[in-house]
């Protein structure tokens, strides 16, 4: 694996020529205007993604994955993506040989972001020159890192069946007013047993805990925007600040207070 490094350490994204396989980014830093997204496209290398600050989404066909700085974004080899940045970001890339790609999932992912890991993708990804050997050492601890740690449950699938999408988007555009499946079902003229069923068949979820990954993924992006906990957990439809931070705090690994604050630090 080479050790080239970008010149500088952190190259603006509309320089990357995505439509280009063989130009395949080196590991280093880019960084992302707040709701800037790049384009779709591929690589022949499996890579983790760290947000070093802001947040970043991953987007495929089959849904989005949220990646805040206490997580990394697997995207395995020739899986075609797309990344958006919530707030202004600073993107680190990792790539993998197919050896250590092979201990990772098979689909895309986020992984922990352990102290460890975070520090080593860090150190890889600065303008400080490192051999081959210690770069292949440092890859091989953050890869080691990710799989003492269970993948996180921050994807958010992408619905395909028309009634199922139809309730999704009812739901996406109003989140600060709950809406119960017997709700959805009158207002998309389908059976509530239906829409259990495509909720369990598509996402491999219930209702109730996909809106809960909806809520954590808007939660995300507005405390990192430094909308107030309080105000957050009202928008994302949580009925009390105490509930919001009950159900965020295991799936980011950190109270939204702290996340929020870690954000704006950055």
């Amino acid at each position: 694996m080479s050790n080239t490094r970008q010149s500088s350490r952190l190259v603006d994204l509309n320089l990357v020529d995505f439509d280009s396989l063989t130009a395949l980014p080196m590991e280093g830093a880019y960084r992302f205007a707040h709701a800037e997204t790049s384009p779709r496209h591929a690589h022949p290398l499996g890579h983790l993604v760290h947000a070093a600050s802001g947040v970043l989404s991953l987007l495929t066909d089959d849904g989005s994955w949220i990646a805040p700085s206490t997580r990394m974004a697997w995207v395995p080899a020739g899986a075609e993506h797309r990344h958006r940045a919530h707030g202004r970001t600073d993107m680190r890339i990792v790539h993998l040989s197919d050896e250590l790609a092979a201990l990772l999932p098979a689909t895309p992912a986020v992984l922990v972001a352990t102290p460890l890991a975070r520090e080593a993708v860090l150190a890889m990804t600065s303008d400080h020159s490192r051999s081959t050997g210690a770069l292949d050492h440092l890859r091989r601890v953050v890869v080691d890192e990710a799989v003492t740690a269970p993948e996180q449950p921050l994807h958010l699938p992408e619905p395909h069946d028309p009634r199922l999408r139809r309730a999704a988007r009812i739901v996406e555009d109003d989140l600060a007013l709950p809406v119960s499946l017997g709700e959805l079902s009158a207002r998309t003229g389908t059976a509530e047993r239906t829409l259990s069923r495509l909720f369990q068949q598509e996402t491999g979820m219930g209702y109730r805990q996909w809106r809960l990954q909806l809520r954590v993924h808007r939660a995300l992006v507005l405390l990192a925007h430094g909308t107030s906990v309080t105000h957050t957990a009202a928008a994302c439809g949580w009925a009390t600040t105490s509930q919001c931070i009950e159900q965020f705090t295991p799936l980011v690994g950190m109270t939204p207070g702290r996340y929020r604050a870690s954000q704006l630090a950055a």
